[in-house]
């Protein structure tokens, strides 16, 4: 029989269904083949976003260092703490190796001793191990930046789960040096949730664009795990490292600088304090620095004041500014250094002022009058070249505006050139500001022979990826204020100054080189029309060159409010900055010192031992220098100074004979020969005070007793001071206490 065909609706209904399936998958197989396209997203950048990685390549911030390339600001590496809370990064792994993070009470407890973080946030933050979607977690600031001793120690804690992650900071490895001019740079989280260090201040912030450089990259496929895929190339973008800073700073001058401040800061606790050394024929800075400071390091002693206050902080600077005024009358040509005038007080309508003894010295030269430090010298030198003639010259010295200087907001200052109370007081220094700077600046005019010079920093900026130098600082000659000749007589005045027997800088004399220089000692605005009263409420300063015949170095110290001693003079603390400051870094830039010029001219000491002692006494007195006998006479043993020093008249020279030693006259003495006549007899001496010896407690020629110690008092020479017990003068008087 032949079988009757029976059509299958259940089979077609199928074939059409998975037909029609076959062919729209077909269809779609061949559109993406076509296209390359699915849900209009192209496939081929979708496979390249799931498979290929890309691995940021840091660009180094630019150095900042010192003239001769040692550092001051770079970077170094650094360690960033992570935690791992998700259970899958131990999987496969033994029990007592978890590479999460397992105990979270422990661990926080644990990391708290380590980083600036409180348990309780360290806590927080790792309870977030609950949230199946995250992995790991930082620590924000306190986790970064860790050294790499601090992640040797968070290492040895051994805690499941936390791990570490190179990195780079910023690192400051000299300290408290130069911190308000260098300022500091930070990291900074950015708006995409990246960390870019920033420049925070000083030329940190200033520069901050060229240091920064720009960040390089690493592209490569890999699969789904990570890994790179056999014959993947890596395609590098090399990063390109910010530009390196080259300062005029020397970082020896520097550390001379802070070392004084520091020892000075702690003995008289200052309000404030700065301090600016320049060379005089090229303008360039090598040390900069002020009181309070910071590390830059840790950011420790930043308070609310970010200024440099060597170019953004001005000053009334008191008989500084004396120099420039009598500058001004040697170019006017009226400074008779002859000529007589009546010291102690001068009177301009309803105004007096008075020099700083108030009683003034009678009638005295105006050369004695510098020296001095006279207020009513100058008010005369003004009178005589008239007001509009004295402004006009201190304009030319850069005063009233800012020296360009290659620093970041520098005031300008102000000359008060309102009226004629207003020039007189200008021309001692007070109602008119200046900027440390510009002081520094107008100095090199008289160091220089007249060339006044552009006061610069920047020594030189250079790519490092290229060795292109983009900026370089050269020596610049701004202005010539004043003549040679007439920078020559300043220079002659400034010395008399220190070697004078009426100087005011007697204090300032240093041992090996000739100073040229001026002290100020001013009063501080109190910001209601007024000044401050009392001796711990003034402003004492000094601008020193040397040497004097050919200044290599200026080096100008101004210290606010410091707490002087009871009989103490406030410009004791200045000289501790000053003194040390020139003379060491005079050497450390091998400056001949003056004794060895002057050592061909100089008696060089013989050989004495063996000799009498009339003998040798005979021979040191013919070259004009005493011979001091310790002992009673005869055969000298021992000798002050060495055979082969060189002498210079008036010097004395000791001479140890047999016999028991004999007090001599002291009167004169420098503690330098006290204590070596102390050493040389084995007698007891005790000093008080600094300086020269002026009296005695036992008289000369009285057998030394080594039971009864003789108490010498030395004192340094007459100063431009304001002592505790001087008696104030009323403030409406415009009294400059200098």
């Amino acid at each position: 029989m032949k079988k009757k065909f029976r059509f299958q609706w259940g089979a077609f209904l199928m074939f059409c269904v998975y037909g029609g399936l076959f062919f729209l998958l077909f269809s779609r197989f061949l559109y993406i083949q076509v296209t390359g396209e699915a849900e209009g997203q192209p496939l081929r950048a979708m496979a390249q976003a799931k498979y290929e990685r890309e691995q940021v390549l840091s660009a180094d911030r630019g150095k900042i260092v010192d003239r001769s390339g040692n550092p001051i600001a770079e970077d170094t590496v650094s360690y960033k703490l992570i935690a791992v809370l998700s259970e899958k990064a131990s999987k496969d792994v033994k029990d007592d190796e978890w590479l999460h993070v397992v105990d979270r009470e422990k661990t926080a407890r644990a990391l708290a001793e380590h980083i600036d973080m409180p348990e309780e946030e360290i806590l927080d933050r790792l309870n977030r191990q609950d949230d199946p979607d995250v992995y790991q977690v930082e620590f924000g600031p306190a986790g970064r930046d860790l050294s790499h001793d601090k992640m040797k120690k968070i290492e040895a804690l051994d805690l499941p789960g936390i791990q570490f992650v190179k990195d780079k900071k910023r690192f400051y490895p000299n300290g408290p040096f130069a911190s308000h001019l260098i300022g500091f740079a930070q990291k900074m989280e950015q708006e995409d949730g990246s960390v870019k260090t920033i420049g925070q201040m000083g030329l940190e912030k200033t520069y901050d664009e060229l240091l920064s450089g720009k960040d390089g990259k690493m592209a490569y496929e890999s699969d789904t795990w990570g890994y790179l895929l056999p014959g993947a190339e890596k395609q590098v973008t090399p990063p390109e490292d910010g530009a390196n800073i080259r300062l005029t700073l020397d970082k020896t001058i520097q550390n001379f600088v802070e070392d004084s401040m520091k020892q000075v800061e702690e003995e008289y606790s200052p309000e404030r304090m700065s301090v600016i050394v320049a060379d005089p024929k090229t303008g360039e800075i090598l040390a900069m620095s002020q009181r309070p400071t910071f590390d830059p390091e840790t950011r420790e002693g930043l308070s609310s004041n970010w200024l440099n206050e060597a170019v953004q902080y001005t000053i009334e600077p008191g008989s500084t500014m004396k120099i420039f005024t009598l500058a001004a009358a040697i170019e006017e040509g009226v400074w008779k250094p002859d000529d007589y005038f009546k010291s102690g007080s001068y009177s301009i309508y309803d105004t007096t002022i008075y020099d700083h003894n108030k009683n003034g010295w009678g009638w005295i030269s105006f050369r004695e009058g510098f020296q001095r430090s006279s207020n009513v010298s100058m008010a005369n030198l003004l009178e005589r070249m008239g007001g509009e003639a004295m402004m006009q010259h201190f304009r030319n010295f850069g005063f009233g505006q800012k020296t360009g200087i290659d620093l970041p907001g520098e005031a300008a200052g102000s000359l008060n050139d309102v009226g004629p109370v207003e020039r007189l007081t200008t021309s001692y220094g007070q109602g008119s500001t200046v900027t440390p700077i510009q002081m520094v600046q107008a100095a090199t005019a008289i160091a220089n022979g007249g060339k006044m010079m552009q006061p610069y920093m920047i020594q030189e900026i250079k790519d490092p990826n290229t060795g292109k130098v983009l900026r370089e600082g050269q020596p610049e000659e701004k202005a010539e204020p004043i003549s040679e000749d007439t920078a020559e007589t300043v220079l002659e005045l400034m010395e008399s100054t220190i070697t004078s027997e009426n100087g005011t800088g007697k204090i300032f004399k240093l041992n090996d080189y000739s100073v040229a220089g001026k002290t100020a000692t001013a009063q501080i605005p109190n910001g209601k029309g007024g000044y401050l009263r009392g001796p711990n409420n003034l402003l004492y300063g000094f601008i020193g060159m040397a040497p004097a015949d050919d200044p290599q170095l200026i080096v100008y110290v101004n210290v606010h409010r410091p707490k002087i001693p009871a009989g103490e003079w406030g410009s004791v603390p200045v000289a501790k900055i000053f003194k040390p400051v020139m003379e060491n870094s005079l050497k450390h830039l091998n400056i001949r010192p003056d004794e060895e010029q002057a050592a061909d001219a100089a008696y060089q000491l013989p050989e004495f031992t063996g000799q009498t002692a009339e003998s040798a006494s005979a021979e040191l007195g013919e070259n004009g220098i005493r011979a001091v006998a310790t002992g009673t006479g005869g055969e000298v043993i021992a000798q002050f100074p060495e055979k082969g020093t060189p002498v210079l008249p008036d010097s004395v020279v000791l001479l140890r004979t047999e016999g028991e030693p004999v007090i001599p006259d002291f009167t004169g003495w420098p503690k330098r020969t006290i204590l070596a006549y102390a050493s040389m007899t084995g007698t007891t001496l005790e000093l008080s005070g600094e300086g020269y010896a002026v009296s005695q407690s036992v008289s000369p020629g009285s057998p030394g007793d080594p039971s009864t110690p003789v108490v010498i008092q030395l004192e340094t020479p007459e100063q431009e001071v304001i002592t505790s017990g001087q008696e104030e003068v009323p403030e409406e008087e415009q009294l400059p206490l200098d």
